[in-house]
């Protein structure tokens, strides 16, 4: 029988710390409804004593219908010598109208005495009074005890004392907290198995990630006695981020026998983590644990070889469990394997033998050697099999693209695209501004095809970057453009080569469009936008 363990999600307020993160209220909600979908237990959205933005988050997020999560407002302990119901930050709590309430206190002597500058005694009369002012407005109270392991390191019997004052006036439950990220899962070990001898009251665990071990003090803590853990989508959080909840579930889940979320609701983390990063605007790594595109992505064709066989040979996991795939990357180091795999992905006959075959084998090798790398361009290779089998029916072609970019005196630089192609045996011509060229020729060519293909106002380009290949060559270098392009679901990625950046980014960004319209990608939904992009079934 899996243990349960509760999860609690400081995304909205814990993550948006994190340096470059800024969340507008409907952000906040978008996140809201895919937290609740994947089943954590608590959403902790903001503090409402510290800013207008989280008081009207939790204004608004009441309009949602959240299956299993519920909201939770932050805030801290009473101010010295003040009564807790003259305190602005407790009241501010109770007036969003949350079912739970979560509130931080001091542990460590040392901040006691300088940071709040009170007396040992105070700072227990200000954790008993908040919790049983909380807890007597019918809330459910989570008690974070703030740098609770560095205070027990230094003085353990104080720190003892902290968490049980708060168990003693009503805590549901008392959260440890590693908020500086300096201990190790040894350490974690021990004192969580103290803790869960001195009070009978539920314990969490709330680790940030400054040693690298976040997630590993959260599994330390789980596995000592922890029933709740705290953390965020993609480790998202101040200096080097918080425990990253999509390692520490399915770490639980399917390592240790824990029960955090549903099977199914397992299956969406992948989704999940690529939706949040995207509405954070931050680049999800590709090698991240479980969720990142190359978290089973395969090279060497030794390794392809063998998962051709059975995949376990080279996977800890079957990457469905956590809405990942398996993935085989083409480059100088892949054998005959690899591209066996991406054609039996495709659905197609791939015979090693065929001519047709061959011959695609060798336009792969000259592209390599011009400096095209497949292994970062899942997409562009895909189109190369599927041209060569004549398994695509081309959306759009090129007629022509003209930029102009104007810059005069004491005014910024203006950039136009225009954009003729070919759609459906009509000519189309657009033209757009953008911040720069690229930007601009991707608003002429979307504003070209919306009309006939809606469902491209679902993609866009989340990553561009160019790479000079031959430095010697200085402004004259080949270049190669990588541009990664996600509906917010999947992510894909392709590559242009060319002496022009802009030709290199051209063939790049079309590709993005091209792939998206063959209907791999989810936005592809109706039959009858299949039947008009070309989409062949197999």
């Amino acid at each position: 029988m899996a243990k349960p363990v509760k999860i609690f999600d400081t995304t909205l307020r814990d993550g948006t710390q994190g340096e470059g993160i800024s969340l507008s209220v409907e952000d906040k909600m978008k996140i809201a409804r895919k937290l609740d979908s994947l089943g954590v237990h608590y959403i902790e959205g903001g503090w409402p004593g510290s800013n207008n933005k989280d008081i009207e988050f939790f204004n608004r997020v009441k309009e949602l219908d959240l299956k299993n999560a519920k909201v939770t407002a932050f805030g801290s302990t009473r101010r010295k010598d003040t009564l807790p119901e003259n305190d602005l930050n407790l009241n501010r709590i109770l007036e969003v109208g949350v079912p739970v309430a979560t509130i931080f206190g001091k542990s460590w002597d040392f901040h006691v005495h300088q940071a709040i500058q009170t007396t040992l005694e105070e700072n227990l009369a200000m954790i008993y009074d908040s919790v049983k002012y909380l807890k007597s407005k019918g809330l459910e109270v989570i008690y974070d005890a703030e740098h609770f392991f560095d205070g027990y390191k230094n003085n353990s019997e104080y720190a003892l004392q902290t968490i049980k004052k708060a168990e003693e006036a009503g805590a549901d439950w008392i959260v440890l907290c590693d908020t500086n990220g300096g201990s190790l899962p040894h350490e974690i070990t021990e004192i969580v198995t103290v803790v869960t001898q001195t009070v009978s009251c539920p314990v969490g665990i709330h680790a940030h990630n400054d040693c690298e071990l976040g997630v590993a003090n959260s599994l330390a803590a789980v596995m000592a006695g922890a029933t709740q853990v705290q953390g965020t989508i993609n480790g998202f959080g101040e200096r080097c981020g918080n425990a990253n909840l999509v390692s520490i579930i399915p770490n639980l889940q399917l390592k240790l026998n824990y029960q955090c979320i549903s099977s199914e609701q397992l299956a969406s983390l992948s989704t999940v983590a690529r939706y949040v990063s995207e509405i954070a605007n931050m680049h999800l790594p590709i090698n991240q644990a479980y969720v990142g595109s190359a978290a089973f992505a395969h090279k060497g064709g030794i390794h392809v070889s063998a998962i051709l066989r059975n995949s376990s040979t080279y996977e800890h996991i079957a990457p469905e469990l956590v809405g990942n795939k398996q993935r085989v990357l083409v480059s100088e180091l892949a054998g005959q394997s690899n591209l066996v795999f991406k054609a039996q992905e495709l659905g197609l006959d791939f015979d090693t033998n065929n001519q047709q075959t061959k011959q695609l084998i060798e336009q792969i090798k000259d592209m390599e050697h011009q400096g095209f790398q497949f292994e970062g361009a899942d997409a562009t290779l895909e189109l190369l099999i599927r041209n060569a089998y004549g398994k695509i029916e081309e959306a759009f072609a090129l007629e022509s693209f003209k930029i102009m970019v104007v810059k005069t005196a004491n005014e910024p630089v203006v950039t136009e695209a225009i954009v003729k192609l070919r759609v459906n045996g009509e000519t189309v011509y657009n033209a757009a501004e953008g911040n720069g060229p690229v930007n601009a020729l991707d608003n002429a060519l979307r504003k070209c095809l919306l009309q006939y293909y809606p469902a491209l106002q679902n993609v866009h380009l989340s990553d561009y970057k160019v790479r000079v290949l031959d430095e010697k060559d200085t402004t004259a270098a080949k270049v190669r453009v990588l541009i990664e392009s996600t509906d917010f679901s999947n992510s894909w990625s392709t590559v242009g080569v060319s002496d022009n950046v802009i030709e290199a980014s051209w063939d790049a960004l079309i590709d993005s469009i091209r792939y998206a319209l063959i209907g791999k990608i989810a936005i592809a939904h109706s039959e009858d936008l299949k039947e008009r992009v070309g989409i062949v079934n197999h």
